[in-house]
């Protein structure tokens, strides 16, 4: 390992000191006020990684992109990863963390994919804080007439026992007892606007306009009515700054914000994004799930609303996905990638595959994989070690 200061990985970013806010000796989150400082890179070129559809485990896009970035750094390349935040759910379920596997891992592994530097914390408080004022405002009368709530609770946890609660069983008063349920924290709507908003008048502006309910003339009931957007503003201040870490070769990465693909657009962070154009020449990110769900929203939300323009896809590949979805025969999954090519060629972008080969994979079928890209598909292809 080559681990760094992060002071260290920032200042060879042309980072200031002033402009970053340390969370102990190897993780720091970076001030959203750079941007007014920083100018536009022409020479930036951004790499978006995608997948087929994935198995349970996953696909290792985050692998993948990690490997990559230290590829191009051992190029001597000016690289700059951005990933999405874990959540605590998936890490103690079946899929595990998301700071990639082996050789190809983030540092600090274990503090990113726990607390990290809090910001699933403020999310879910600042969440849980609209679901009290709602309940609140109703207990005392209810002026704007509420009657459908439609905004539930948070915890970042999969808790399958609070999917569906009875609340308020205590409380003798209209509207009360309710039956309530509790999502997870990477569903609030609270995480996909940190994820999509590019300064702080228009952070303001989003969160103002979220519905939590309806009232009794059918009409929305916002959180601007319920006068909390000060209030949150203040609770999420420090979630809105993007957080700076390394891989374990000391390359640096952002890691923030963690929406769902499958319930939001899953992607990470606008901000963080354009933070590392403007700062390096390769900026590599991911999107959730396959080119069907993260991709396609990569280009129709993120993309399209900060002008992002993508120079190549790297769609990642396995033996492991394609016998999943193949009936434990790969070739007849083939055509399963055909279309996720399909699909990249409609957004007329160029798709690379990289074949993530797994030690149960043989070279006899990853090298026919790998020659059906080429020669069938005519798409550049290459079978990916990067975990070892």
């Amino acid at each position: 390992m080559k681990i760094k200061k992060i002071t260290q990985i920032a200042n060879q970013l042309g980072i200031k000191n002033k402009e970053i806010y340390l969370y102990g000796d190897y993780m720091a989150k970076v001030d959203i006020s750079i941007l007014e400082r920083l100018k536009l890179n022409s020479k930036s070129h951004l790499i978006f990684v995608t997948s087929i559809n994935p198995t349970p485990y996953g696909e290792g896009k985050t692998t993948t992109a990690i490997g990559l970035s230290q590829a191009l750094a051992r190029l001597n390349k000016k690289v700059i990863l951005c990933l999405r935040q874990p959540s605590l759910g998936p890490v103690f379920g079946i899929k595990g963390g998301a700071t990639g596997g082996g050789k190809a891992s983030l540092y600090p592994e274990d503090d990113i994919n726990l607390h990290f530097t809090g910001d699933c914390h403020a999310i879910t408080t600042a969440h849980n804080l609209i679901s009290a004022a709602v309940d609140n405002h109703i207990y005392w009368g209810n002026k704007l007439g509420i009657k459908d709530r439609i905004w539930p609770r948070v915890i970042d946890m999969s808790d399958r026992s609070l999917r569906t609660v009875t609340v308020g069983v205590n409380i003798n008063k209209k509207g009360f007892p309710y039956q309530d349920n509790f999502v997870i924290t990477s569903a609030s709507e609270l995480m996909a606007v940190i994820a999509l908003y590019r300064n702080l008048p228009e952070f303001k502006k989003m969160v103002s306009r979220i519905i939590v309910g309806w009232n009794e003339k059918g009409e929305p009931v916002y959180v601007r009515n319920l006068k909390l957007t000060p209030a949150l503003l203040c609770v999420l201040k420090s979630a809105l700054n993007p957080n700076l870490v390394q891989t374990i070769e000391g390359n640096p990465v952002f890691v923030h914000t963690g929406p769902f693909g499958n319930i939001a657009h899953g992607n990470s962070s606008l901000i963080a994004t354009e933070m590392a154009l403007k700062l390096g020449d390769f900026v590599i990110t991911e999107g959730g799930f396959g080119s069907e769900l993260g991709l396609e929203k990569f280009v129709h939300i993120t993309a399209r609303k900060a002008g992002f323009k993508i120079s190549v896809v790297v769609i990642v590949v396995s033996l492991r996905a394609l016998k999943y979805h193949g009936n434990s025969k790969f070739k007849q999954a083939l055509p399963l990638l055909d279309k996720h090519i399909e699909i990249i060629r409609k957004f007329s972008l160029f798709p690379v595959v990289a074949i993530n080969k797994f030690p149960e994979d043989s070279y006899k079928d990853l090298n026919y994989l790998k020659k059906y890209c080429e020669q069938e598909l005519k798409v550049p292809a290459e079978i990916s070690n990067v975990y070892v």
